[in-house]
């Protein structure tokens, strides 16, 4: 017999000579056995199955919580989000990262003692260690075992949780969304290139309506009216007091500029030489500097503006708009509508600096009381940009686009925050952090641009009007300083020998 045709026969399970078993024949012929039933019969049904091990570790993930990973890290997205913008929601996530690090502590033995909430605050508050990520298959151990409290302690936490409860935390800081005070306002004119609202440090509060100057006094709530131009047929377009809170310069629509004397409301000096209106007004001292329509600023002494000529500062191709002296009174700072910033020193009639990146009217401009040298701009409708400059370098720092016309700009007596206030299209007053640019608050509620800004002497409360004549008043600030003051040894007031 062939051996190819044999070894078929074989493999179909036959024999060379046609010759089958019992057994054999009958599992294949037998009708009531059909193949899948062979095969069912052939395995057990519970007969456990050998693992097989490879060289590779592949992790089982069968234990693992997808569903309760991702919320935990939308949960910490959320509340980095609510630390960021808004101060008002920080009481709910104090307590929550307090019950995070007590977790920590007596699952994980961490050994947590402090609550830094300044230093380490987005970490403080997420739910989970940052190193964690969402494909971990092992809880990592922690380094340190917690160590055993006192068998006769009362208390059901370990001892870092006891010293961690006893911790002192910072206060939440909470802005009122709402202002404290409404002012009607009737013929605030809505005009972005005017200022017409300063408050004193003697707590009164000057507003320029129409045609007459109206003081506030803050502590009694009393109403005066200072001045009445209309027999002039004259307006009032700027106001500002001096430092010591006695005096008040208006400046008027036909160029003029008054001096009055609060104390026994009378008129002192009036200051020409100004072609247009006045919208721009800074005391540095006994001395005054306007700025015109006429595109030029003046510097006067109003002790002798009669033997003493004015220096005129010309630089600007259109309104002078803003104006602003700088703490230490030796640099003055103008904003025009020709979209220029100019820094000028108090012993020059040039320009000793020149900025030209906005692409608006500059009329927002303020010098921080805290970083020497820093100034803060902000352009109108076309720009809509605050911008840092170092005034020391020459050199610009840093730019935030807001999304509306900036009006106005102030910095915060006690910490290194600035307000800002708003026109076209949001109308709104927008609390910010520097040097993180982080939006502390954000402040509705004019139904018109928010053209002026005056911050109260004890530098908590801001007061702002807008083109719905109104005024509104809000509390910004807090007088707490938010950094400590450095301990010089060289200090005379440290120690008392």
């Amino acid at each position: 017999m062939d051996t190819d045709f044999e070894k078929r026969l074989v493999m179909r399970g036959g024999s060379p000579y046609g010759y089958q078993s019992p057994q054999k024949k009958q599992m294949i012929t037998s009708p009531l056995t059909s193949p899948s039933l062979a095969r069912k019969r052939l395995t057990p049904v519970n007969s456990p199955q050998k693992e097989k091990y490879g060289d590779r570790f592949i992790p089982s993930r069968a234990g693992n919580t997808w569903d309760v990973s991702f919320s935990l890290i939308q949960e910490k997205e959320q509340i980095t989000r609510k630390i960021g913008r808004d101060g008002s929601e920080c009481s709910k996530d104090l307590s929550f990262s307090m019950y995070s690090c007590l977790l920590k502590n007596e699952i994980l033995g961490t050994q947590i003692e402090d609550f830094k909430e300044t230093s380490d605050e987005r970490r403080a508050f997420a739910p989970i260690s940052d190193d964690r990520n969402l494909f971990s298959f092992k809880p990592k151990r922690p380094s340190v075992i917690n160590e055993l409290s006192s068998p006769y302690s009362l208390s059901p936490v370990s001892s870092k949780s006891q010293k961690l409860l006893r911790s002192p935390r910072k206060a939440s800081r909470k802005i009122a969304k709402i202002p404290f005070k409404v002012l009607d306002a009737p013929e605030l004119q809505d005009d972005f290139y005017l200022n017409l609202v300063d408050w004193s440090s003697q707590n009164v509060l000057s507003v320029g309506l129409g045609a007459c100057v109206y003081l506030w006094s803050a502590s009694n709530s009393q109403v005066t009216r200072l001045c009445d131009l209309s027999n002039d047929n004259d307006t009032v377009t700027s106001v500002s007091w001096a430092e010591r809170g006695n005096l008040v310069a208006v400046g008027t629509n036909r160029g003029y500029v008054k001096i009055w004397d609060v104390a026994t409301n009378k008129e002192l000096n009036v200051l020409e030489g100004h072609s247009a209106r006045v919208g721009a007004l800074a005391w540095n001292g006994d001395m005054l500097s306007s700025g015109s329509r006429d595109r030029q600023i003046f510097q006067r002494d109003i002790r002798t503006p009669s033997q003493v000529p004015e220096r005129r500062l010309v630089g600007h191709r259109q309104e002078v708009c803003g104006l602003k002296w700088s703490p230490d009174n030796q640099c003055l700072a103008s904003g025009g509508n020709d979209n220029k910033l100019f820094v000028w020193n108090v012993s020059s009639q040039s320009p000793m600096q020149t900025y030209t990146d906005h692409l608006a009217a500059v009329k927002a401009i303020a010098w921080s009381p805290h970083h020497h040298g820093l100034l803060a701009s902000g352009g109108g409708t076309a720009d809509r940009c605050i911008r840092f400059w170092n005034t020391l370098t020459g050199q610009p720092m840093q730019s935030i686009d807001t999304g509306s016309q900036v009006c106005n700009l102030a910095w915060s007596k006690h910490s290194s925050e600035l307000v800002s206030t708003h026109g076209y299209s949001q109308n709104q007053i927008l609390v910010w952090k520097y040097p993180s640019l982080v939006q502390v608050a954000k402040l509705t509620g004019h139904s018109s641009r928010v053209l002026y800004l005056a911050i109260s002497p004890d530098g908590e409360a801001i007061v702002t009007g807008a083109g719905d004549e109104t005024l509104r008043f809000w509390n910004v600030f807090s007088k707490a300083r938010s950094q400590k003051e450095s301990k010089s040894a060289l200090s005379l007031f440290t120690s008392i020998r």
